[in-house]
């Protein structure tokens, strides 16, 4: 593995954390709700990097070559979001108030961000489809040492701009309450809106085998 493909892998790795997603609206809810918003950055790289170590033992091609096992993780993540996202709304309306920045406990914003990235299928699958496509055999590295190197460089760029988002939305929004309830309303949509597709794609096929005789 040399720099080039290296460098190709941080371009395409730093163009998929810049889509926004679940990890940016959970990041973005934890910088406007709370003020230790480091916690809940850690639980999402937590989550990044447990998908990293999975992947390379190879669990995680495992649990996608079974279709039960990922029918149940996809609809227990979407659960967990439309969750988080029913909580975001019923709660939107204390950013208005000095209780957006509740001291609420750093183990509970980790465990929450750790759960948003682990309980997400797609980060096992972008896994399992992107960083195979880098390692290269016989160059002296262990495959097992390029796929950890590769997802330690992911869990970096995920590092970088997932603090960027909440500590950008900490330090803009929780000044300006119209706009922070604006975001926060958006963010719980998001949610609840990411986990209805995820349960969607996952039990369509077997609702339609269940109407269809």
């Amino acid at each position: 593995m040399n720099i080039a493909t290296i460098a190709a892998f941080w371009t395409v790795s730093m163009l998929f954390v810049l889509t926004p997603g679940v990890d940016w609206a959970y990041a973005m809810a934890a910088g406007i709700r709370h003020t230790n918003v480091g916690w809940a950055v850690a639980g999402l790289l937590a989550g990044h990097l447990t998908a990293t170590v999975m992947v390379t033992a190879g669990l995680a091609a495992l649990l996608a070559a079974s279709p039960t096992a990922m029918t149940v993780l996809t609809v227990a993540g979407a659960v967990y979001l439309c969750w988080l996202g029913v909580t975001t709304l019923r709660h939107r309306h204390a950013v208005a108030t000095a209780e957006m920045l509740a001291p609420t406990a750093g183990r509970q914003l980790f465990l929450k961000g750790l759960g948003v990235s682990l309980l997400n299928p797609k980060v096992f699958l972008l896994f399992l489809a992107l960083l195979p496509q880098f390692v290269t055999p016989g160059t002296g590295w262990p495959v097992p040492a390029q796929l950890l190197t590769l997802g330690a460089l992911h869990v970096l760029n995920c590092a970088i701009i997932y603090a960027m988002v909440a500590f950008g939305a900490s330090a803009v929004l929780t000044a300006r309450p119209r706009p922070a309830l604006a975001v926060t309303t958006l963010t719980g949509i998001v949610l609840i809106g990411f986990g209805g597709v995820l349960a969607v794609e996952q039990l369509a096929p077997h609702l339609s085998r269940i109407v269809v005789p």
